[in-house]
């Protein structure tokens, strides 16, 4: 086990930050974060999709302070994160079969199941809401925790509220600094974007958000699974699951898509003129393309799903910290032919969506 000076870090607000071995988490660096959490502390740790921001489920003061941390609004749920289905089933009011389906096909894993809240389960954890998340995440440095702490952690990202995920403890420190108490530093996550998220309350199951799981394998147990387009919620509204916001999952930046990778080049030219911007293209395992014209950052990620996804917000973490003024994003497949993209497809979505008072686009 390391501290943040071995890891090279520098910030003008730290807090502790313990750098772990993912494979094999060190027992004393578990051990302390378990205590954080039982003093009512907020610890920052990686799961195989993003890093989470976790609070013991059970304290709700504890659980204000990682709204406080975020500057997220209270009707936002957060996900529980537990061991497996038994502590599922121990914060669920009822649990249905298609629940138990889900968990054994993909826990530990990138899915979040909503279920009926329990009423043991404190309403500040489902944003006042009837329902709770939960998911049993995979990595070895949040399955350590969980076990060691025997109890529900409530971790949403570890961001500020609309902003992007972090993938690595370096995004965590950036934005929240000594707002969280111990940050885990298990290394870059695998995932790179957040869990699928669904509801199975109704009569068929329903996808809230899409996400690190796709959708073929979801199918592959729920061949009925409902997976229209994720839903916008409305304002002040309480929601059964994160990720519903308009606009969320955004760089500091403003964010364009366009069409194609020549009408990408075309924009990140015209806005040029403006000040630096981003480049965000695709291609065969995030080979060359030609070369973007002066004053723009080009960056190539994989052209499969997977691989982008990995690498997609650590690179609008890089070009907001650049200093980039906008960020010109190919487009991605969508519809059919693009379904394993549709996750990646309704982030950018959702961070190209467009505030009030902006300037026009060029």
């Amino acid at each position: 086990m390391a501290s943040a000076n071995d890891a090279g870090y520098v910030a003008q607000r730290m807090p502790r930050v313990l750098v772990l071995d993912p494979a094999r988490p060190d027992p004393a660096g578990i051990d302390e974060a378990v205590r954080a959490l039982r003093e009512g502390k907020i610890v920052a740790f990686p799961t195989e999709t993003v890093y989470g921001l976790g609070a013991r489920a059970s304290d709700a003061r504890a659980i204000d302070r990682v709204f406080l941390a975020k500057g997220r609004p209270a009707y936002h749920p957060l996900i529980a994160h537990v061991q497996g289905e038994r502590e599922a089933r121990a914060m669920a009011a009822s649990w249905p079969p298609m629940a138990s389906l889900l968990a054994g096909a993909f826990w530990p894993g990138p899915l979040t199941v909503v279920v009926d809240r329990a009423s043991n389960v404190p309403a500040a954890l489902a944003g006042g809401g009837p329902s709770v998340a939960i998911r049993a995440p995979a990595h070895p440095v949040a399955m350590a925790l969980l076990r060691a702490l025997g109890e529900a952690v409530a971790a949403p990202s570890a961001n500020r509220y609309q902003g992007l995920s972090p993938t690595t403890a370096a995004h965590v420190t950036k934005e929240l600094g000594d707002a969280v108490d111990l940050v885990l530093d298990g290394g870059p996550c695998d995932a790179g974007i957040e869990s699928t998220v669904v509801d199975v309350r109704g009569p068929a199951a329903r996808v809230l958000r899409p996400g690190a799981l796709a959708l073929a394998e979801l199918r592959r147990i729920l061949p009925q699974l409902d997976a229209g387009l994720p839903g916008v919620a409305a304002q002040d509204e309480a929601r059964a699951s994160p990720g519903m916001d308009a606009r969320h999952y955004a760089p500091r930046a403003r964010l364009q898509i366009a069409e194609t990778r020549e009408a990408a080049y075309a924009a990140a030219g015209a806005w040029q003129v403006r000040g630096p911007v981003g480049l965000v293209v695709y291609g065969a395992a995030g080979g060359a393309a030609p070369d973007a014209p002066p004053g723009v950052l080009l960056r190539v990620l994989p052209d499969d799903p997977a691989s982008y996804a990995r690498r997609f917000y650590d690179t609008l973490h890089a070009l907001d910290d650049a200093g980039v003024s906008c960020i010109v994003v190919q487009g991605v497949p969508t519809g059919p032919t693009g379904e394993a993209w549709w996750a990646i497809a309704d982030r950018l979505r959702r961070a190209a969506f467009q505030t009030e008072g902006r300037p026009p686009l060029p």
